[in-house]
């Protein structure tokens, strides 16, 4: 649990607003020196180089439909004594369309049976960030969704709190009443009652990660909605004065491939004639259990559905690549790493 959300495309927001809303010359070049000192350093290139293997050749924002993997990470101090690696607890993938400036976000379960190539068989999506980090993540999701990862902005679960909170929270539409752990994981911690109301950073991450009122489906669907939420708090006028609190919370808590001048293209996907424009996606699927580990098995059609509005959104055509989201792999193999990654 924990760790949520890898957020946003909010370094679009923060340049946007600093267009569109105008602060003071002096203050806007505080800003901008300011997000370009922590961009230059959460920088963290991929093994693979700067172009994915589905590429013919390497896209950029300002001229191409692109796509960015956001990677919710789980490496509290609790987190790192019980477990040996780290896992993604939350991957979500956004796909921007260059002609219409539209944005397509799919969350992807993170408990869902996929082929991992960085070992060889299939497992929960979760485990490849333990088995290779953010190259064997990314390396999976373009298996599964069978497109192109463009661009990757890995954050953890301080940079989530510290995010909202910079905001002075966020508004949501709590969907029921909610008794949680907090980030410490004390339990019944975080106490919300059902309705439309500003969430803080903590209450945001226990909605965002709580697993036990509905479906994996609806918590997808909440921590999207969490994302359009935070965006629309940073896009509004009286955020300005907050950017350089986001700047700082973000610091040492995010790595992208991202390099500055790409981060601010992003920004005409917000100045666009319709303002930004999200539609989610959700890959439709049940829990069940093989050899006695529980999973979430995607149907296939729905992924398939889901590959060909991803392929036709980022203007590629279908790679007809073999994609493995049940089955074909040895759960023999998946077994035995069952004891130290499974949770």
């Amino acid at each position: 649990m924990k760790r949520k959300k890898v957020k946003i495309f909010l370094w679009s927001i923060l340049f946007l607003v600093l267009m569109t809303i105008g602060a003071t010359a002096g203050y806007a070049a505080f800003l901008t020196d300011k997000a370009r000192d922590t961009a230059n350093s959460s920088h963290e290139s991929l093994e693979r180089g700067g172009k994915s293997d589905k590429r013919d050749q390497a896209v950029t924002p300002i001229s191409n439909s692109t796509s960015v993997l956001f990677i919710g990470v789980d490496d509290s101090d609790k987190r790192s004594t019980t477990y040996s690696a780290t896992r993604s607890d939350a991957l979500v993938l956004a796909t921007f369309n260059n002609d219409n400036k539209s944005v397509k976000l799919v969350s992807i379960p993170r408990d869902s049976y996929t082929y991992i190539p960085e070992v060889g068989y299939n497992d929960k999506i979760t485990h490849a960030h333990a088995f290779g980090g953010t190259d064997a993540t990314i390396e999976t999701v373009e298996n599964l969704l069978d497109v192109p990862v463009d661009y990757y902005v890995r954050l953890n679960f301080n940079s989530f709190i510290d995010v909202i909170d910079s905001l002075n929270g966020v508004q949501f539409d709590v969907p029921f009443d909610l008794s949680e752990q907090n980030s410490e994981d004390k339990a019944g911690a975080i106490v919300l009652e059902e309705g439309y109301q500003t969430v803080s950073g903590e209450e945001a991450l226990a909605l965002v990660r709580s697993r036990q009122y509905d479906s994996d489906l609806a918590r997808g669907e909440r921590q999207m909605e969490m994302i359009e939420a935070i965006v629309n708090k940073a896009a509004s006028v009286g955020s300005i004065k907050n950017y350089g609190n986001v700047i700082e919370s973000i610091g040492d808590n995010m790595k992208t491939n991202l390099s500055f001048n790409e981060m601010t293209a992003y920004k005409d996907y917000v100045l666009s004639e319709n303002g930004l424009n999200f539609e989610e996606m959700q890959l439709e699927g049940e829990g069940g259990y093989i050899d006695g580990i529980w999973y979430y098995q995607i149907n296939e059609t729905s992924l398939m559905n889901i590959q060909d509005s991803l392929q036709s959104h980022l203007d590629i055509q279908d790679s007809s690549s073999n994609n493995s989201f049940a089955g074909q792999d040895s759960i023999e193999e998946t077994n035995q790493y069952t004891e130290e990654y499974q949770y």
